[in-house]
């Protein structure tokens, strides 16, 4: 069973916990908080702890939940061997880890409607990285 790491704000905690339960019998998580909705949390706290864990092990991805994805996005980046791609459409969810292959997806509680959510978490999982002539591109990243 695959182990994911995944982390939400206040704001994504409501989204975290759906999508837990949704795959919890396909792929092992390890819940790296919040553990409410109701607290205000800042959400690079959660992003850096969570990106911490994915850098260690080539093999490890992230999910991370926020209002918008974007300042999840903002802080995962910030870590060297991070690649944290908004995934808001089954296109640019593949084309993440076909093209850049991304170790984290990072979604928009606020702006991603559930099952399209869960269809891109399941896509974003099972699609390898291309390599070949975006292997040296991602090099640079």
């Amino acid at each position: 069973m695959k182990k994911i790491f995944i982390s939400s704000d206040h704001a994504g905690y409501n989204l975290k916990e759906q999508i837990k339960k949704k795959f919890s019998k396909k792929y092992m998580f390890k819940d790296l908080g919040t553990n409410n909705s109701k607290t205000s949390v800042n959400y690079p706290d959660y992003a850096h702890n969570l990106c911490k864990k994915v850098s260690n092990n080539t093999k490890n991805m992230g999910i991370l939940v926020c209002g918008s994805g974007m300042g999840m996005s903002m802080a995962a980046n910030k870590h060297k061997k991070i690649r944290a791609a908004v995934c808001y459409s089954l296109k640019n969810t593949k084309l993440s880890r076909l093209h850049n292959n991304a170790n984290i997806i990072t979604l928009g509680s606020r702006l991603t409607k559930k099952n399209i959510a869960f269809k891109c978490i399941e896509l974003f999982i099972n699609t390898k990285f291309e390599g070949g002539r975006h292997k040296k591109r991602v090099r640079k990243i």
